[in-house]
């Protein structure tokens, strides 16, 4: 049996071996017949005589035989087609070179000849090259095949398969980057555009394939493995109708996205930046003009302390700071694990800051601070932040909340900081928690700090960043990967949301802008349902609402509000020259000089006696009794409804 499949085998081999031959000697032949006619044709600028066209077929026979004769004389026909070496190359070019060598002898010897004469020496010498190069061409062809699909299978084995929407700037630029580097774990497959004009253009080599309403289609004809959204303008809107199409088409299609444009302030983008799409592509994507060289110039040059740095907030703000080329960054937190992760990716990025481990509580420890660096810029985002958790420890809230901010306020004056600007929250507004309330209070104890000196104080209120570390969505990813349930307080609760690095950008163009004393807002946008909040992000886990997990209701817990609000019932709202930044109009600013310069002195001496009750560790009660007075509008909640 075994000697039967062997003699079979060879018998295969042996037809495979005279196909081959059969295929060169054709096509040899061809070569020859063209090579000739192309001198020819060259020789006379197309316009060959009567008498060389006649002789043509005698010219030809002669070629084909001497050709022919040397090429299988030195082995042409029994070469391996896969494997054609350069000593096959020499042997194809000594082959040639003889047979014209001796070609030009016959024609030479017969030049008087009716049927073999007139033949000029210069088509010799274009036959030989054209046959030389179309022959090697065709020789080597399988192995140049063979060599560039290997590459392309090992090029293409264990990567991902990408299929871009946005054949713009950033997706070509991904794109490229993409082909170019090895290591690239991705391989785009084509590009996805909603200009007409695009389709069936090829970007660089990677085709456009059509737009959004063809991507079912385009996954259906071709393998796609994930999809990447290559538009970082887009704003929250258009990426939810882009990945709606999507879970249409697949629910379980893996999708990945680059970021908004104000987290590109060099506006380039590469693989690095790539990342699945999370709840903030969803909801915080808003289109936001920035004037980056008004917090260029804001910055550009100086001395920077980042109060609260390894925050949400204080790590972007460390990171947008660093873009605009300060001459030395100060990033403190009394948190040294977050610092220290912070600096770390810093140092990736290119970034150079020093991190300070300190308590804003440190009078001491800040004074060596301010000595040392002598910052020109002071953004203070260290804060108690977590309301049900303040309340039941209000004099912690005050230590930092309030002495802290005092502390780096009267640091500021003392070593002559340009601007101080300080990060406040919606909370603020009517406060019904401890944090809402000591948070009014610092906005007010710098507003009266600022009518005396000359540093200038600036606070911006907004609300809830996306993803800020310890609120809903960490703990509702936290839950969801637990299999639910997922926990809503109340079905009617809503939250002004926005990206963190639109809310770094707009709080330091305001910071440019201001001039001292004011209370800044940003226009947050429509505030969002938590449970339509909940519900998306089940969705971007794959899993589906209600179905897969639970939500259940807990009950509106001590200090929160159902609706937050950015303007208190003794405030007004003026534009500024930004429309997303707008500027509190406090009733007190109405007041003469003089009634300003009492109230002022009434409320140091009352903020003083809070910060007094707090280090003593007095009751409670006589604490928040105390806020109030600050803070006539605080309206303090303490049972949980449902």
């Amino acid at each position: 049996m075994k000697q039967k499949m062997n003699q079979l085998i060879k018998e295969l081999f042996r037809v495979t071996v005279w196909k081959r031959r059969a295929f060169f000697l054709m096509a040899d032949s061809l070569i020859i017949a063209f090579s000739l006619y192309a001198g020819f044709w060259l020789r006379f600028d197309g316009k060959i005589p009567e008498e060389n066209i006649a002789r043509f077929p005698f010219y030809l026979l002669v070629a084909l035989v001497v050709k022919l004769a040397f090429l299988q004389l030195l082995g042409m026909y029994s070469f391996s087609w896969r494997f054609f070496s350069v000593l096959d190359q020499a042997r194809l070019t000594t082959a040639l070179t003889l047979s014209s060598l001796l070609m030009a002898g016959i024609f030479l010897g017969f030049r008087s000849s009716e049927a073999l004469g007139g033949m000029p020496r210069s088509v010799l010498l274009v036959d030989y090259v054209i046959s030389l190069a179309m022959m090697t061409a065709l020789r080597i062809s399988k192995r140049v095949f063979r060599e560039y699909l290997s590459k392309r299978e090992r090029v293409l084995k264990g990567r991902s398969r990408v299929l871009i929407i946005g054949a713009g700037d950033a997706g070509n630029s991904v794109a490229q980057e993409m082909l170019r580097n090895p290591k690239s774990a991705f391989v785009p497959v084509g590009f996805i555009d909603d200009d007409p004009a695009k389709k069936g253009l090829s970007i660089n080599r990677v085709k456009v394939l059509g737009t959004r309403h063809d991507v079912p289609e385009i996954l259906k004809n071709n393998h796609v493995d994930e999809i990447l959204i290559a538009i970082p303008s887009a704003s929250s809107r258009e990426i939810r109708s882009i990945i709606e199409v999507i879970r249409q088409a697949d629910p379980k299609k893996k999708i990945r996205i680059v970021p908004g444009i104000l987290e590109l302030v060099d506006g380039r983008v590469g693989l690095a930046d790539i990342k699945e799409v999370k709840v903030e592509d969803l909801l915080g994507r808003e289109p936001v003009s920035v004037d980056f060289e008004k917090i260029r110039a804001f910055i550009q040059g100086r001395c920077v302390l980042v109060t609260g740095a390894g925050g949400s907030i204080g790590s972007e703000l460390v990171r947008t700071v660093l873009q605009f080329e300060p001459a030395k960054l100060l990033a403190l937190d009394i948190d040294e694990t977050e610092l220290f992760y912070l600096a770390n990716r810093m140092k990736a990025e290119g970034g150079r800051l020093e991190p300070v481990v300190a308590d804003i509580r440190d009078r001491a420890k800040m004074k060596r601070i301010f000595e040392y660096c002598r910052p020109q810029v002071v953004i203070h985002s260290a804060a108690y932040k977590h309301v049900p958790m303040l309340e039941d420890f209000p004099e912690e809230a005050i230590k930092t909340n309030v002495l802290g901010t005092k502390i780096l306020a009267e640091l500021a004056i003392e070593f002559g900081a340009e601007k101080f600007v300080n990060i406040s929250t919606d909370k603020a507004i009517n406060p019904t928690s401890v944090m809402g309330s000591s948070k009014r209070i610092g906005e007010e104890l710098l507003r009266a700090m600022n009518r005396r000196n000359g540093t200038r104080f600036i606070s911006v209120r907004f609300g809830n960043v996306l993803g800020s570390r310890g609120s809903v969505i960490p703990l509702f990813e936290e839950q969801i990967k637990r299999g639910g349930p997922v926990t809503v307080t109340h079905p009617e609760m809503k939250r002004y949301f926005m990206a963190t690095s639109e809310a770094v950008m707009l709080v330091l163009q305001a910071a440019a802008a201001g001039e001292g004393g004011e209370v800044f807002i940003l226009d947050m946008g429509e505030p969002i349902r938590i449970i339509d909040l909940a519900r998306e992000m089940i969705r971007l886990s794959g899993y589906e609402p209600d179905v897969d997990i639970p939500i259940v209701f807990t009950g509106v817990r001590p200090g929160e509000k159902l609706f937050e609000e950015l303007l208190g019932a003794e405030e007004g709202s003026e534009p500024t020259e930004h429309p997303k930044i707008y500027k509190a109009r406090n009733s007190r600013d109405k007041s003469p000089a003089i009634d300003k310069q009492k109230a002022d002195v009434e409320l140091m001496s009352k903020i003083d006696k809070l910060i007094a009750l707090s280090m003593n560790s007095a009751g409670r009660d006589e604490i928040i009794g105390l806020m109030k007075e600050i803070v006539p509008t605080y309206n303090r909640k303490t049972e949980a409804t449902q």
